[in-house]
């Protein structure tokens, strides 16, 4: 059976979720009561009463556990089809690494929920209708709208964790720098240049406060824009390369196939199977 592109569920545990859906579909979650916790990249994270959640398909994702009181509403989208459909504004690079970082968005208004709540309707309502000669061009235009409410939504927590590196601790500085600079820079010595410290001392801070080196947090950042970048149709792989200032193409398809042990054409390639 052809999985829906589509899926609107009203949750109360594990169960009530599509078998592997954290592997087909991007998971937009709404947490109405109580809270859900799960390991996310190895992090402990938990989302609570009010707040936003959402992962991305294939996230690395376990231990999920729901509290015997949690009710959620979940909007359900089928991996392609989202990122077929990301609107092509200069946002879209940070808004999604943001994410893939910290799924969850806890400085949500009433307004902001009762924008999520409708946003999440209107879409499986368009999704839902087919007596519309136009309803696949609708349902496109429907997904790119309601990405743009979610970078809407989202903004404010966006900007307020980028401009916060003057409080908390370097390990938590060098966290919030990665996703700003990681585009262009990819040596551990920046950043612990920016930090005061040393490139040794920042990697030992890492790795005590994460099991991860900051080489490592700083191979996986630049791993997800890459495939960020390369699931972009509009750019091609010299533009990328570029965008990413990478002195030749031909040094950006080594890296490539360094970090995802293959290359940007057969990455593209397989991303069309």
């Amino acid at each position: 059976m052809k999985t829906p592109t589509i899926q609107y569920l009203e949750i109360g545990c594990e169960t009530d979720f599509p078998a592997q859906f954290f592997r087909l579909y991007h998971t937009h979650l709404l947490c109405e009561k109580g809270k859900i916790s799960f390991l996310f990249n190895d992090q402990k994270m938990e989302c609570k009463e009010d707040e936003f959640l959402f992962w991305f398909a294939e996230s690395r994702l376990s231990g999920l556990q729901f509290s015997p009181d949690f009710k959620a509403q979940v909007l359900l989208v089928e991996k392609a089809y989202l990122m077929d459909n990301i609107p092509d504004q200069s946002w879209s690079i940070n808004a999604q690494l943001h994410s893939r970082t910290y799924p969850v968005k806890s400085a949500l208004s009433e307004e902001d929920r009762t924008r999520i709540r409708t946003n999440f309707h209107q879409l499986f309502q368009q999704f839902n209708t087919q007596n519309h000669r136009f309803s696949d061009e609708m349902l496109r235009l429907q997904m790119q709208q309601f990405i743009l409410e979610m970078w809407h939504t989202f903004a404010n927590e966006y900007e307020r964790r980028k401009h916060s590196l003057q409080t908390g601790n370097r390990y938590e500085h060098f966290m919030q720098l990665l996703p700003e600079h990681c585009m262009q820079q990819r040596q551990v010595q920046f950043y612990s240049d920016q930090l005061n410290i040393s490139a040794k001392y920042l990697n030992y801070l890492c790795k005590t406060h994460s099991g991860v080196t900051a080489s490592e947090w700083i191979q996986r950042f630049v791993k997800e824009r890459i495939i960020i970048l390369l699931q972009n149709k509009h750019l091609n792989i010299t533009e990328i390369a570029n965008q990413m200032d990478f002195s030749s193409t031909s040094f950006f398809t080594r890296y490539v196939k360094k970090v995802l042990g293959v290359t940007p054409t057969e990455f593209r390639e397989r991303m069309g199977e």
